[in-house]
């Protein structure tokens, strides 16, 4: 197949990219960034941004893609407060001009596979334990609701015959992938880290650390992708959680950074925020229908990992 995927560039798009040419896949990225950026050998590479929809359109008239595998999005749910049309005009705009490119070139190429990169957020902070794909989205950012929205609109346009979509909601992606360390700022295991580094004064703790995520291996998340990209049929729109299934505490998280680095851990206590105590996913869909397995999502196994490919 030739995939294109958007976001390409970054920490979870670079891994995809990597597999998929490691699968036999021709690969296209997608990126607003400057053409002479550094990519793996062997990819093609095209500029644009997805709210640019003649853009968009002149592209995939000249690319003749199978597979889009679409994970460019704005994704921090904190900031989507103070900017909420940025993230409607990316996460759901962004879609809309991809799929409206895929309608141009309808007819004149076979029906592509859609693969659109959602989050855990769309289920909201009321519900607690083993979330399942059958839920009613409860999003409380517009982050959120900007992806649930995308969702939405990915799974209509399935359902005229012109696609096969499949949504995949990760939830806390985390771990290397090809000696890259996730290094968001709104992730807790990068904050830890740069907190052991010095590059954080210390790392704020909500109440007493009991609050319980679910952490998945980058290269699980990338394997699900590349699963879900063969096993999607045309007309059809599939929904998976992309979960370990096992959760860990806040304060876990910490301990075994200290027990991994031998390091210990500067801490500022917080007001308890509210929010549910634990959240993990169902992930027994994905079991089934796409034969994965969360392999490599072992806490401690992630945070060795990121502390030894940490870039400090």
């Amino acid at each position: 197949m030739h995939v294109l995927v958007t976001g390409g560039l970054g920490y979870l798009g670079r891994a995809v990219t990597l597999d998929l040419l490691a699968a036999g896949h021709r690969v296209t990225v997608l990126t607003r960034g400057r053409v002479d950026a550094a990519r793996p050998d062997g990819v093609g590479l095209a500029q644009g941004d997805v709210r640019d929809r003649a853009r968009m359109r002149d592209l995939f008239a000249a690319g003749r893609f199978d597979a889009v595998c679409h994970l460019a999005a704005v994704s921090r749910g904190r900031d989507s407060f103070a900017d909420p049309l940025t993230y409607y005009d990316v996460n759901v705009g962004g879609t809309l001009n991809l799929l409206m490119a895929l309608e141009s070139v309808r007819g004149s190429a076979s029906p592509a596979r859609f693969l659109f990169a959602s989050t855990d957020k769309i289920y909201g902070s009321q519900r607690a334990g083993a979330l399942g794909e059958d839920l009613a989205p409860q999003p409380e950012s517009p982050y959120a609701a900007s992806k649930a929205g995308a969702e939405q609109l990915v799974a209509a346009y399935a359902a005229t015959g012109a696609i096969g979509a499949v949504t995949l909601r990760c939830f806390n992606v985390a771990g290397v992938a090809h000696g890259r360390a996730d290094t968001d700022d709104a992730r807790i295991i990068p904050n830890v880290l740069r907190a052991l580094t010095g590059e954080l004064p210390c790392i704020t703790l909500n109440g007493d650390g009991s609050a319980v995520r679910d952490f998945v291996h980058i290269l699980d998340v990338v394997a699900a992708m590349r699963l879900s990209l063969a096993a999607v049929e045309v007309g059809e729109s599939r929904v998976y959680n992309i979960g370990s299934g096992v959760g860990s505490s806040m304060a876990q998280v910490l301990a075994t950074a200290e027990a991994v680095t031998g390091l210990p851990v500067p801490v500022r206590k917080a007001p308890p925020k509210r929010e549910p105590q634990a959240v993990t996913a169902d992930n027994r869909r994905a079991v089934k229908e796409l034969g994965w397995l969360p392999e490599r999502s072992d806490l401690a196994g992630m945070i060795a990992e990121a502390w030894h490919a940490w870039p400090a």
